[in-house]
C-alpha cells in the first residue's frame, strides 16, 4: 500500500474516495521487492514518495524525478547515472508494426519477461505459431460448427462469435518474410541507447528509417539534458523491463557514497491500482530509494 496507516483493502477504498483529486504521498517502512539476484533481499527498507490520480502526466513524471534527484543530491557523491526509459514508446511501436492483433498484444503483455519476450521473437520471425496441420483441422471444425444453431453458448461465448474469432483469423495470415522484418525492427529499437538529449532525435530518425508512421517530441522525456547535479543521463530503450506493472516513463539513479551504493527506482504505473482493486482507473507515478545498501 502506498500509504503505511492504510491496509491495502482501505488504501483502494480511500483512492476511490478521492479518484477526481490528486495526491502527493510518501512512505517509509519495510516493502517487499521483486529481486534480480538470489542473493538480494525481497523485504527492504525503503522511503517512497508518488503522485496518486496524476492529472499532468508529463509535469508530474518531472517532479518526481526531480524529488529523487533532491534526495540523491543529500548524499555527497562526486558522480553518478541517470538511466531513463519509456513502455509508452515500446507500446505505440508495437501498435503501428504490421502483424496481427494477436501478436501486438503478446508482445506488449510479456515485454517484461525477458527470456519469453525473446522466445515470441523467435516463434513470429520462423512462422513457428502456425501449425498448417492444426489450422486444416479448425477449418473442418469451423464448417461444422458453422452449421448448428449460432446462439448456442460454449463456455461463455455464442457460437457466432467463436466463429467470427476464427474468420478473422484464418483471414490474417502472416507470411515468414513479414514476420522476420518486424522482428528486426523490434530488436533493432531495443538496442537503442543514446545522450539523453539525443533521445526523441534518435527515435524519430528510427522510426523513419523503418518507415513508421511515429514520432515522439521532447516532452515524452522529464530530462533532456545530458548531465543534472553531477549526474549523467542516458536513454534506454530497454529499460524498465523488469517489472510488468509500468506504463509509461522509467527511471534509476545510481551513486555511490565510499563504498555504499544509493539507488532510487521508478516510474509510471496507471493500470496497477486498478489491478490492485479500484473500482476506476487511478494514473499514478512514484520512486522509491532503497535503505539497506
Amino acid at each position: 500500500c502506498l500509504r503505511p496507516d492504510l491496509t491495502i483493502a482501505s488504501c483502494i477504498k480511500y483512492l476511490n474516495q478521492k479518484k477526481k483529486t490528486s495526491s502527493k504521498v510518501f512512505y517509509n517502512g519495510q516493502a517487499f521487492r521483486k529481486v534480480q539476484k538470489k542473493n538480494e533481499k525481497i523485504i527492504r527498507d525503503q522511503i517512497g514518495f508518488e503522485i496518486i490520480g496524476s492529472n499532468d502526466e508529463k509535469d508530474d513524471d518531472k517532479k518526481i524525478i526531480n524529488t529523487s534527484i533532491n534526495v540523491i543530491n543529500k548524499f555527497k557523491f562526486n558522480t553518478g547515472s541517470i538511466t531513463i526509459g519509456n513502455i509508452e514508446i515500446f507500446h505505440l511501436l508495437i501498435n503501428k508494426l504490421d502483424i496481427p492483433k494477436r501478436w501486438k498484444l503478446r508482445l506488449q503483455r510479456h515485454f517484461w519477461r525477458e527470456t519469453y519476450f525473446n522466445e515470441l521473437l523467435r516463434r513470429l520471425e520462423t512462422n513457428s505459431d502456425v501449425d498448417e496441420t492444426v489450422v486444416e483441422l479448425d477449418k473442418k471444425r469451423y464448417l461444422k460448427m458453422f452449421k448448428q444453431n449460432q446462439d448456442r453458448n460454449i463456455a461463455g461465448r455464442t457460437l457466432n462469435e467463436i466463429l467470427l474469432r476464427f474468420d478473422n483469423k484464418i483471414k490474417d495470415p502472416r507470411r515468414q518474410i513479414k514476420g522476420q522484418n518486424v522482428v528486426k525492427i523490434i530488436r533493432d529499437y531495443l538496442k537503442i541507447s543514446c545522450p539523453m538529449s539525443k533521445a526523441a532525435a534518435t527515435l524519430n530518425t528510427f522510426f523513419k528509417q523503418n518507415k513508421i508512421n511515429l514520432s515522439v517530441g521532447k516532452n515524452y522525456f522529464p530530462i533532456t539534458k545530458n548531465k543534472v547535479s553531477k549526474l549523467n543521463v542516458n536513454f534506454s530503450s530497454s529499460f524498465g523491463r523488469h517489472l510488468e506493472y509500468y506504463t509509461g516513463m522509467v527511471f534509476k539513479i545510481q551513486t555511490k557514497v565510499k563504498s555504499r551504493k544509493i539507488e532510487v527506482n521508478g516510474g509510471r504505473y496507471d493500470n496497477l491500482i486498478s489491478d490492485l482493486g479500484s473500482k476506476t482507473k487511478v494514473p499514478a507515478v512514484g520512486g522509491a530509494i532503497n535503505l539497506n545498501d
